[in-house]
């Protein structure tokens, strides 16, 4: 049975420590971290159907770390995207939000979240430049196979 002083329509968060603002902004940066890793591991598989090799497997470091890898340009490229979209005093903001982080991801995290909060439309945004991403990779790793099937090599 259900303990009776947990009361409420979100028993589970009593116990959390946590603000209210500070719990909305870890479910916002949940949600942006399985955004990215779903468009950076679909990246991923195409990347390598492309190149002729095997799905990544869970089991392996190499793969692990190539996927960490695409996360990490991910983030780095949207935002720098999402960054050329702002005002001054939302780059400010921006600035404000990411200085307090104790790594590079943490810091370009922390800045998405507050524009998941501040931007209306910036999910709809997201997922446009998660595709021009994973479009640009793509066509960049179609230009390389043609010179490599040219030339005999192999990258």
């Amino acid at each position: 049975m259900s303990d009776p002083s947990l009361r409420g329509a979100f028993p589970h968060q009593h116990r959390d420590p946590r603000g209210l603002v500070e719990r909305i902004e870890a479910q916002i940066r949940e949600r942006l971290e399985e955004a990215l890793e779903r468009a950076a591991l679909k990246l991923l598989v195409d990347l390598r159907a492309r190149q002729g090799r095997p799905a990544p497997a869970d089991s392996s470091d190499a793969d692990r770390r190539e996927f960490e890898s695409l996360v990490g340009d991910l983030l780095a490229y949207v935002d720098a995207a999402f960054r050329g979209d702002l005002d001054a005093r939302d780059r400010q903001d921006l600035e404000r939000a990411e200085s307090h982080a104790p790594s590079e991801r943490d810091r370009l995290l922390a800045g998405q979240v507050l524009l998941a909060r501040r931007l209306p439309d910036y999910w709809q945004r997201l997922e446009r430049y998660e595709a021009a991403y994973a479009e640009s990779r793509l066509e960049a790793r179609a230009a390389r196979s043609w010179l490599d099937r040219l030339f005999g090599t192999q990258t």
